[in-house]
């Protein structure tokens, strides 16, 4: 039999799955205008405890985007080629703003669970001590 993970396990696991979600997207941003530079993705897992799956979530293996890397016409840049092109990035700033975004909800509606359920950890204590 498996032991059930607590509300405030599967917050922290949340938490830390778009923590790790968060940071591929700062560095996706900060990479924006760095030729050749693919986009990181993170799929996120279910983690499984003893075959079954306990709820909680963890960071997957990072990938790359895999769409075409656009072509600039600057004959004058170091990295062009004869015909004066080099490859881009195909990080689009709205979609890596959006993905920000919503990430930072995730990990403050997980928070707000740990804070609740560690609260509710709190004012049984009390009720005990009654």
């Amino acid at each position: 039999m498996t032991e059930t993970l607590s509300a405030t396990d599967l917050a922290v696991s949340g938490m830390k799955a778009q923590a790790v979600r968060l940071r591929h997207i700062s560095e996706n941003i900060a990479n924006a205008d760095t030729p050749g530079y693919r986009r990181k993705l993170v799929a996120f897992r279910e983690q499984v405890d003893f075959g079954r799956p306990n709820g909680a979530v963890t960071a997957g293996p990072t990938r790359l985007d895999r769409r075409e890397l656009p072509l600039i016409f600057d004959p004058a840049h170091p990295m062009a080629d004869v015909e004066g092109y080099y490859s881009g990035s195909n990080v689009d700033l709205i979609i890596e703003i959006a993905d920000a975004k919503e990430a930072s909800r995730s990990y403050e509606a997980n928070l707000r669970v740990f804070e609740q359920s560690r609260q509710m950890g709190s004012s049984l204590l009390d009720l005990i001590r009654r």
